[in-house]
């Protein structure tokens, strides 16, 4: 029997995290009045006490975080991660480390709250973004010229961090980000881990919080990886999680003319590239400053959400497949069955070479269609009888079903193919 804070296995703390595949980010405080992003502050340089008036405009009439829930659940969502704190500081609960919150300025609500509240009711597991780096403080520009300054912000960032780990009951991901120093990149984790006591500061939130995981933010390793705009796998083993905006890289808060939307293909690309690679995609939404999602984000949750609720069983706790098939798409796996998702649909037939393993049956899952499956010389999979346009118009899903683990066939000779193997 566990005892009281003891800290679980990394598999049994992980294990969710790898069911879950597909989760929600969301970047929204004081910079959403601005419409240009989340990094306003700083790259207009604009004064502090200038800056720190928006809370006096900061009044998100039509806030609700049931709708955000209930959109992260339609998408098929199983997590959602909020930026409870970004580096202008301005904290989105009743912090008692700082005046500058959105319950003692002109909100006066406790948007953390009542996100949390609306997780657990959607069922959905709770993450909280907090930046290390707080703008407003001289002493993290120039921690040499003002120690004291730089020294109130680590401690702030501690004791911000106990709260949030303190006041909100089980949470289940800690996000930080904001580490670099000086904001000079890359980082230099050399010099993160002691100017932020991280291995302090995880120590703590691991003693509140037994079960949580925690990115690699900090400077530490600790549980998984957070690639940034791109899917790039960690090696197996190993959590990571690709996050990624709708719009455009730059602007992770809302920007009011963003024409650089991807696509809904292009988007259910990436979550199944995340998924061969055993990893999650943590896709962002910048609500405008009311707190609504705007439409153009809404309408490709719904439809990678409707997609989801057929094609599902392939992505959450999906597994790495050694299969290839470079010009149709990517592979996942669940045991014996692998998942061939197709993004260029070949017509009513499709050849994989070099499959090493007996395949039982095959399975559109958009249509429930059978498809005839033969393996021949080369190890070449042959599926047939295939409709001619793609059942599904980004991508299509066939399951295959094999008598054992899917493997790929060998070639010591790399010219034998020509003959046949």
């Amino acid at each position: 029997m566990a005892k009281k804070n003891e800290i679980p296995p990394y598999e049994k703390r992980i294990k969710w995290f790898h069911e879950a595949r597909f989760g929600m980010f969301i970047h929204w405080g004081l910079y959403s009045l601005t419409g240009r992003g989340e990094w306003t502050f700083f790259l207009e340089r604009e004064k502090a006490a200038s800056y720190m008036k928006l809370a006096d405009k900061f009044k998100p009439a039509k806030f609700d975080a049931n709708a955000w829930a209930q959109a992260a659940v339609d998408a098929g969502m199983k997590y959602m991660v909020l930026t409870t704190r970004h580096h202008d500081g301005y904290c989105l609960w009743d912090s008692q480390c700082s005046d500058f919150t959105s319950v003692k300025t002109a909100a006066r609500r406790d948007f953390v709250a009542e996100y949390v509240k609306a997780c657990r009711k959607a069922g959905l597991k709770i993450g909280f973004y907090y930046s290390l780096l707080d703008w407003r403080f001289p002493g993290y520009w120039e921690p040499d010229k003002y120690p004291d300054s730089a020294k109130a912000m680590v401690q702030q960032a501690h004791d911000q961090v106990r709260e949030l780990l303190t006041q909100y009951g089980k949470i289940d991901i800690l996000w930080y980000d904001g580490g670099w120093l000086r904001n000079t990149f890359p980082p230099q984790i050399d010099l993160m881990i002691p100017f932020w006591r991280s291995k302090q500061l995880n120590a703590m939130a691991r003693q509140l919080q037994p079960h949580i995981l925690i990115n690699n933010r900090s400077g530490t390793q600790e549980d998984f990886d957070t690639p940034e705009q791109h899917v790039t796998a960690s090696e197996k083993g190993r959590g990571w999680e690709s996050n990624m905006t709708i719009g455009d890289h730059v602007g992770w808060g809302y920007v009011k003319h963003n024409p650089n939307f991807k696509t809904v293909p292009q988007l259910l690309q990436y979550l199944v590239q995340a998924a061969s690679g055993e990893g999650n995609y943590l896709l962002n939404v910048g609500p405008k400053p009311d707190g609504t999602i705007r439409k153009e984000e809404l309408e490709r949750l719904k439809k990678i959400g409707e997609w989801m609720r057929v094609n599902g069983e392939a992505i959450y706790n999906s597994e790495r497949c050694d299969l290839e098939a470079v010009m149709l798409g990517l592979w996942t796996r669940k045991g014996k069955d692998a998942y061939l998702h197709v993004f260029r649909w070949p017509g009513k037939e499709a050849v994989i070479p070099l499959v090493k393993s007996k395949p039982r049956e095959a399975v559109i899952l958009q249509t429930g269609q059978k498809v005839e499956i033969r393996r021949e010389y080369n190890g070449r999979l042959i599926l047939s009888g295939m409709p001619e346009k793609p059942p599904h118009p980004y991508v299509t899903t066939i399951r295959i079903r094999f008598a054992e683990v899917p493997a790929k066939l060998p070639e010591p000779d790399l010219s034998a193919w020509l003959t046949g193997i």
